[in-house]
């Protein structure tokens, strides 16, 4: 109560020599247009460096060398290493990558992270008047330039400016009470060293907390950063308590991550555990040697006696140097980490659809957005031909309740699938896309829509031979024999649609080469069964059922849908091609 008292007292004093409603308005208004800054230079980055973003998220998949540097070259794109975890749980609750894998890339996100550190620490050399010359040139390039390129380019430049613009206004409001002594004192109180210059266990842990909390609140450790900088800059607080500061800041970062990872299933979760972990533990590892490793780095660099725009990138390093020895330490143990993870959040005792509507698209990146959702499609075509192979028990005299019911099962599966994949593309593709990403898109929304039809078909026909066994028939060996070869054309050319689109569309054109000529050739089977039905129940054939051949007929107009809906997979694969 005492320590609450005091503090309250020291920040009355602040007041009472300055406007606490204009300094805490000018900071969120900062704050506010340095997170936008951040937003554009992500969307910028992500724009010029898209086509090969997807190779990245293909190549964390490799090696655990592959995955940290996948991890730390994202991350540097996006400017957020929350963002890139948040990422990492759509991937591991996708099936795009392993919860080691994924381990692998929040490691490397954490590097990343720093790299906007470093960008910051590079504010107090840049001028107000350099400041309005990369908006103004930015905004020219962005608005009038025809090319889309160029606009992202724009786009890059204008976060830039606009990161540099919301630190120049939190500088403002801050160089006023650098100079107060009620701030001196409640700084003091916050100080991870005491009056003598050593450590205070105590004001260390003080510290951590500050800097987790705020974290946590701005969901962006970047933005943390810039202030501890700007105060580390106006002589606010000491190079030490910054350092500090940094480490809270790690922990901060991660519950973006447990946010989205809330409703999630159990890979996401563990996902979002392994970046809080990571972080904690290389804290609490890193925390009591700071007292050491920090004396050393000013005796090696000479700290104290560094200019005020020096240390902020003494800050800088010391957030780099701590998640590469973090990275280190952990890189060897990634399988035990992981281990870990999965002992302290178990298998779920049910089975768990993937959720991608779990996810907040609008935090992701377009690129890696549509990946996650290609993969959730490519599931839905991998559920689609094992449930075209389960069919063919029935017309071998195989079939069973099991079996009936897995088809029913994966038919609903699939709808809500398709209705995931729709509504979270739906949000992608109202957001600026580069072209290439956009056309991708659109052809997931067309894919997913046709393989959820596909099991629509399945689950029709399985309800026409339900018909015909309720009925007590029986389909003649000839009719038999005759839809049997006619559903190994579909699952042919269903697996080849299927194929093609897991391909990619470079490989769709040649795999799809004799598409038309398949389909045309499957059209022409189905006329000729139903001529051969209708023209063996003219002759009044004693082995054909009238009522049968009724629902024949029904199953032959199934068949030639389910083959309409593959064509129209491939051709979305090939439209995607030529754009």
């Amino acid at each position: 109560m005492h320590f609450l008292a005091d503090t309250a007292s020291k920040f009355t004093l602040i007041s009472a020599e300055l406007s606490a409603i204009t300094i805490i308005s000018c900071v969120l208004g900062g704050l506010g247009i340095f997170l936008l800054g951040m937003q554009q230079i992500s969307e910028g980055l992500q724009g010029v460096a898209g086509p090969k973003m997807r190779k990245l998220v293909a190549a964390a998949t490799t090696n655990r060398f592959a995955g940290v540097t996948t991890g730390t070259i994202v991350t540097a794109i996006i400017q957020s290493s929350s963002v890139t975890t948040v990422m990492v749980v759509g991937m591991v609750t996708s099936g795009i990558m392993t919860l080691t894998q994924a381990i692998n890339v929040i490691i490397g996100a954490n590097i990343g992270t720093t790299a906007t550190a470093w960008l910051v620490a590079s504010f107090p050399k840049i001028g107000i008047t350099a400041i309005a010359f990369i908006i103004g040139i930015a905004t020219i390039i962005y608005l009038f330039s025809k090319r889309e390129g160029w606009k992202f380019v724009g786009l890059i430049f204008l976060g830039l400016g606009l990161i540099f613009f919301g630190l120049d206004f939190i500088k403002g409001a801050m160089d006023p009470i650098a100079d107060s002594q009620g701030l001196r004192n409640v700084m003091a109180m916050f100080s991870a060293v005491d009056a003598t210059g050593a450590f205070s266990a105590w004001g260390m842990i003080k510290c951590i907390f500050v800097g987790a909390v705020a974290t946590a609140i701005v969901q962006s450790s970047s933005a943390t950063t810039g202030i501890a900088i700007i105060l580390v800059a106006n002589g606010s607080i000491n190079f030490y308590s910054a350092a500090t500061l940094v480490l809270g800041m790690n922990i901060g970062t991660t519950i973006t991550a447990w946010l989205a990872a809330l409703n999630a299933p159990t890979e996401a979760r563990r996902a979002a555990l392994a970046h809080s972990l990571f972080n904690i533990i290389g804290t609490v590892i890193m925390a009591p040697l700071f007292p050491l490793c920090l004396p050393i780095a000013n005796r090696m660099f000479g700290i104290d006696a560094m200019s005020a725009s020096s240390l902020t990138f003494a800050v800088a390093g010391v957030h780099t140097a701590f998640n590469v020895v973090n990275t280190c330490f952990f890189l060897p143990i990634v399988k035990q980490f992981a281990g870990l993870i999965t002992y302290i959040i178990p298998d779920s005792k049910i089975h768990e659809l993937p959720r991608l509507t779990v996810l907040n698209p609008h935090k992701l990146a377009p690129v890696v957005a549509v990946e996650q959702a290609r993969k959730e499609v490519e599931q839905m075509s991998h559920r689609c031909e094992t449930i075209i192979d389960e069919l063919r028990t029935f017309l071998t005299g195989g079939s069973s309740e099991e079996t009936e019911n897995d088809i029913f099962h994966a038919e609903e599966e699939l709808d809500i699938l398709q209705h995931e994949v729709s509504q979270f593309l739906g949000v992608i593709i109202t957001t600026p896309l580069p072209s290439d990403v956009a056309n991708r898109a659109r052809m997931l929304l067309r894919v997913a829509d046709e393989l959820e039809s596909v099991s629509d078909d399945v689950a029709a026909i399985v309800k026409q031979f339900i018909r015909i066994r309720k009925s007590n028939m029986a389909l003649s060996e000839r009719c038999q024999a005759d839809l049997l070869n006619l559903h190994d054309m579909c699952r042919t050319f269903a697996g080849t649609v299927c194929e093609a689109f897991r391909q990619g569309k470079i490989h769709a054109a040649n795999l799809l080469n004799h598409m038309h000529s398949d389909a045309s050739a499957i059209t022409v089977r189905v006329k000729e069964i139903r001529k051969d039905q209708m023209t063996r129940m003219a002759d009044r054939d004693p082995t054909i059922n009238p009522l049968c051949a009724v629902v024949v007929m029904d199953m032959l107009n199934l068949y030639r849908r389910l083959k309409e809906d593959c064509l129209n997979i491939g051709e979305s694969m090939l439209e995607e091609g030529r754009i």
